[in-house]
């Protein structure tokens, strides 16, 4: 299936910029705790919203997905790869962020 282009739908990007836009905050918050030797709880804490704002942005993504690129691959009948590029990319997105032991033991 060729890649679809998501430059079509702007106000999805414009949020999904804005999004980015804090998780890099937030990974700039985190990085200066650290080189300012502050508390674990604090940094620990930031790292969850990094967390936090990563999943943000993907599930935004992965929505647009889902709208935009599926419904273009069945328009043109390639529905069937469509949906395989989907359980790819939810293995990729879902299961990594739930830390999934079954996951873990095929990546051994």
């Amino acid at each position: 299936m060729s890649t679809m282009s998501h430059q079509t739908i702007d106000p999805s990007r414009e949020d999904i910029a804005k999004r980015l836009a804090r998780v890099a905050g937030h990974a700039n918050s985190l990085k200066r705790l650290w080189e300012e030797d502050r508390e674990c709880d604090d940094i620990l804490t930031q790292i969850a919203a990094v967390r936090a704002a990563l999943d943000q942005v993907g599930k935004v993504i992965l929505e647009q997905h889902i709208t935009h690129c599926l419904n273009q691959a069945v328009k043109y009948g390639e529905a069937e790869e469509a949906i395989r590029d989907l359980k790819d990319a939810l293995d990729r997105f879902v299961v990594p962020a739930l830390g999934c032991p079954e996951r873990e033991q095929k990546e051994k």
